[in-house]
This record gives C-alpha cells, structure tokens and sequence, in this order.
C-alpha cells in the first residue's frame, strides 16, 4: 500500500495551506484589489466627468451657433434694409436733381425766349425808326418836286399800311 502514502491527505498542511490562501487573498485585496479598484473609479469619474464636460460644450456650441445663425440672419435682413433705404434715396435723390435740371432748362428756355421776343422788339422798333426816316427823306424828296398834302399823306399812309401787313404775315 505504497500508493496510499503517496496520495495521502494530510490535514494540517491542507488548513495551512488554505490559512496561506486566505492572508494572501486578504493581503491582495487590501493592498492590490482596494487601490486598484480606487484608481479604476478615478479614471472612471475622470473620464464621466470628460463626457460630461463635452457634452456640454457640445450644447454649448450648438448654442453659440445658433445665436450666431441668428445674428447673422438678423444682420442680413439689416444690411438688406440699409441697402433699400439707400436705393429708395438714391431714387428720391435723383428724381429731384432731374426735376431741378428740368427746372433750370425750362427757366434757360423761358429766359431765351423772352430775350429773343425783346430783340425782335427792339428790331422791330428800329425797323420803324429807319422806316420813319426813310419815310421822310423820301417825304422831302417829294416835296421837293411839289407834292400835294393829300398826296403826301395818301403816301405816308400806304406805306405805313404795307409795314403793318409784314408784321401781320410774319
């Protein structure tokens, strides 16, 4: 019954053996397992805290970009007014400058004109002046060969109706 020797159980080396299991477990878990499962909630905490700091820098984002959306959009329909009020200015501005030039050039005409009605005046008046003395110098002449009064007169008369025909025509 060798074999038996070999395989035997020995009882106190087994409890020593199971005593040597449970310090060690102990001493692993207090020394290894406690920290190593602190580190792991650190780095756990730290990376929940990670998380949580992106997402809100995510909404954060999303809302500085929808504020800035909507300034932007804010500031387009602005600059669109700004760009309406200006052509309707520059609109108004420019029917009163037409409107002003129209004015200047219808005063130029009117100016023209009146000038060139005071001219024709003015020669005309000449013209019967001249007529006048032509008139005379003619009336002397005939005289001058014995014309009668009444034949003067006759004279005088049709020639200054003929000048009255002129103006009429013209």
């Amino acid at each position: 019954m060798q074999s038996l020797d070999i395989i035997s159980v020995n009882l106190w080396q087994m409890l020593v053996s199971l005593a040597n299991l449970v310090v060690l477990f102990l001493i692993v878990k207090r020394f290894l397992y406690k920290p190593v499962k602190k580190m792991l909630a650190a780095r756990q905490s730290a990376i929940d805290s990670d998380y949580g700091a992106a997402k809100e820098a995510l909404e954060k984002a999303n809302s500085d970009k929808k504020a800035y959306e909507e300034k932007l959009q804010s500031a387009k329909s602005e600059a669109d007014k700004v760009i309406k009020d200006a052509v309707e200015l520059a609109n108004e501005r420019e029917k009163e400058i037409i409107a002003q030039a129209k004015e200047k050039a219808d005063g130029i005409v009117r100016r023209a004109e009146n000038e060139a009605t005071l001219e024709r005046k003015k020669a005309e008046a000449d013209i019967r002046k001249e007529i006048v003395e032509v008139s005379s110098l003619l009336t002397e002449k005939m005289l001058e060969r014995e014309v009668s009064a009444d034949d003067h007169k006759r004279f005088i008369d049709s020639f200054i109706e003929g000048i009255g025909d002129e103006n009429a025509a013209d």
